[in-house]
C-alpha cells in the first residue's frame, strides 16, 4: 500500500472524517455541558499532540513497510517480532476495544433519529439494527476507495453543520461576554478544571492525552491511511491539516455544550441533544444535523469494519485469505457485538470513547518499539502488553481497582508499558 496516490486534500479529509464522528457532534457538547471549559483541554490539547505523533509515527511506519507488502498492523507485528501471536494479540485488542467506539456511532445516530422522527414511533433498537445493516452493506460493497471518497463529503458536512449550530447557540446566549456571565451564574465550577464533577484532574487529562495521541498508532483505520498517502511530504501536510480541522470541529461543540449548561443543566444527554441540535434550531438546520450526524457516524463505523476485515485478512494464510467466509463472519460478529453494546451502554459517549482509546493505546509501546529498530526485540513486550490489556479489562469490569496510587489504571499501565519498552530497547541495543 505504501506510496499509493492519496493526495493532501483527500488524505486529510478522509483521516479527519474517520477520526471525528458521533463522538464529536453528540458526545463533546454533552461533555462540555457537564464538565465545562476543561473539555477543551481534554480533547483539543490531545489532538494537538496527536499531530506531532502522526508525523513521527507515519515516517517510521512508511519506512518499515517500504520494502514489504503492508497487510495491516497485525501482520506487520508478526513479521517484526517473529512471533505469530503478536499479531493475534493486536487483533484481539482492536476487536475488543473498538466495539465501544462503533457502539457510540450506532447509539448516537439511533438516539438522534428517534428524536428527529418521533412521529414514526420507531424504537431506538430498530433504528440501531437498520444502521448496522446499512454500514455492513456499504463497507463490504464499496471498498476502501469508496469509503475514502465518501469520507470527504461526510467530513465537510460535519464541519458545516457543527459551525451553523454552534453560532446559532452563541447568538441565543447573547454573545461571548453574556455566555461566560451566565455560565458563572449557573455554576462557576464550569469555568475551570477539574469541573463541577471533579473529573478533569491532572491524572485524567494526562491519561487522556496519551490515549488520544496514540489513536493513529494503534487504530488500523487510521494507520492504513498513513500508509496510502502519496508521499512523506503529503503525509506531513495532512497531519498539520488534521490538527487545524480538529480545532475547527471541536470549538463549536463547546458553544453547544455551554448553551446546554445554561438552558438545560438538568436534562439527560438525549434530551439536551434533541433540544439543542433539533428542536431549538430551524427545521432546515435540524434536518441537516440529522444528515450530518448520520454521515459522520457512517464514516467512522464503515472505516473500522473495513479495517478489521483487512487486519484479519493479513493474519490468515494464503489459502484462507482467498476465502471471504472467515473475514465476513468476524466482521459480522464485531458488528453484532457493537449493536448489543449500543443497546445497553450509557449515554456518556465521550467516556465510552475514552475507554476505547485507552484500551487500544495499550498496544502503542509494542508497536513503536517494533518500528524504531531493525533488531529483533524478543517476546518480553508481547507478553507484557498482553498482561496490560488483561489488567485494563479486569479493571473496567470492576474486578480490579480503577486507580493505583492516585493514578488511573490506564495512566499507570501507560507508564509501565512505556518504561518497559524503553528498557527492552536499551537491553537489546547493548546486546548487539
Amino acid at each position: 500500500m505504501a506510496g499509493s496516490k492519496l493526495g493532501l486534500i483527500l488524505g486529510f479529509m478522509t483521516f479527519s472524517a474517520t477520526l471525528f464522528s458521533a463522538f464529536t457532534l453528540m458526545g463533546m457538547p454533552d461533555f462540555s455541558r457537564v464538565h465545562g471549559v476543561g473539555a477543551w483541554m481534554f480533547l483539543a490539547f490531545s489532538d494537538g499532540g496527536m499531530v506531532f505523533l502522526i508525523i513521527w509515527f507515519g515516517y517510521l511506519l512508511r519506512k518499515k513497510v517500504a520494502s514489504i507488502e503492508f497487510r495491516g498492523m497485525s501482520s506487520l507485528l508478526q513479521q517484526i517480532y517473529g512471533i505469530k501471536w503478536a499479531g493475534y494479540l493486536y487483533f484481539f485488542a482492536i476487536f475488543i476495544f473498538l466495539v465501544p467506539y462503533v457502539a457510540i456511532q450506532i447509539r448516537g445516530v439511533a438516539t438522534f433519529l428517534e428524536l428527529g422522527f418521533g412521529n414514526l414511533n420507531i424504537p431506538a433498537w430498530l433504528w440501531s439494527l437498520g444502521i448496522v445493516g446499512f454500514v455492513l452493506l456499504y463497507s463490504s460493497a464499496g471498498g476502501l476507495k469508496a469509503i475514502v471518497y465518501a469520507d470527504f463529503v461526510q467530513g465537510t458536512s460535519l464541519l458545516i453543520i457543527v459551525w451553523i449550530i454552534g453560532v446559532a447557540c452563541l447568538q441565543n446566549m447573547g454573545g461571548w461576554t453574556e455566555m461566560f456571565s451566565q455560565l458563572a451564574l449557573k455554576n462557576e465550577a464550569l469555568l475551570s478544571t477539574p469541573g463541577p464533577k471533579g473529573l478533569l484532574t491532572s491524572p485524567f487529562l494526562i491519561g487522556s492525552f496519551i490515549a488520544i495521541m496514540m489513536i493513529p498508532v494503534t487504530q488500523p483505520q487510521l494507520s492504513t491511511r498513513l500508509v496510502i498517502m502519496k508521499d512523506i511530504k503529503a503525509m506531513n501536510k495532512m497531519a498539520v491539516a488534521v490538527g487545524f480541522f480538529a480545532m475547527l470541529v471541536i470549538f463549536p461543540t463547546l458553544l453547544i455544550g455551554f448553551y446546554g449548561a445554561i438552558n438545560y443543566p438538568d436534562a439527560t444527554a438525549a434530551e439536551f441533544i434533541g433540544k439543542a441540535l433539533i428542536k431549538d434550531q430551524s427545521p432546515i438546520i435540524g434536518a441537516f444535523a440529522v444528515i450530518g450526524l448520520f454521515a459522520a457516524a457512517m464514516s467512522t463505523a464503515d472505516s473500522q469494519l473495513f479495517a478489521l476485515g483487512n487486519e484479519l485478512r493479513g493474519l490468515l494464510g494464503e489459502k484462507a485469505r482467498k476465502s471471504l467466509i472467515t473475514i465476513r463472519l468476524a466482521v459480522l460478529g464485531f458488528a453484532a457485538s457493537a449493536l448489543l453494546f449500543s443497546l445497553f451502554s450509557s449515554d456518556q459517549l465521550v467516556l465510552l470513547a475514552r475507554v476505547s482509546f485507552a484500551g487500544t493505546a495499550m498496544t502503542g509501546p509494542l508497536i513503536l518499539l517494533g518500528l524504531i529498530t531493525n533488531k529483533p526485540q524478543g517476546s518480553f513486550m508481547v507478553w507484557l502488553t498482553a498482561l496490560g490489556i488483561v489488567t485494563f479489562l479486569l479493571a473496567q469490569a470492576k474486578f480490579l481497582p480503577l486507580k493505583v496510587g492516585g493514578l488511573g489504571i490506564d495512566l499507570f499501565l501507560f507508564i509501565i508499558l512505556g518504561l518497559a519498552a524503553l528498557a527492552n530497547y536499551l537491553v537489546m541495543k547493548n546486546k548487539g
